[in-house]
């Protein structure tokens, strides 16, 4: 998988992107491209969103 902190916008193949934790599809070419990333019992876990709509649909299972 990519670093979540990279520059998604740039030659990214479609299988090593991160997918969408709401409606599933790689996150590509996506300037408004969103992380949540939170601890849970000492690791790190985040969640990839193709945009805000993505991320405010999301059912958070935080």
């Amino acid at each position: 998988m990519v670093d979540p902190t990279s520059d998604l916008e740039e030659d990214v193949d479609p299988a090593d992107a991160p997918t969408c934790a709401t409606c599933g599809d790689p996150i590509v070419n996506s300037p408004s491209h969103r992380v949540v990333t939170w601890v849970d019992d000492g690791e790190t876990r985040q969640r990839h969103f193709c945009d805000d709509a993505c991320r405010d649909d999301w059912d958070d299972e935080r």
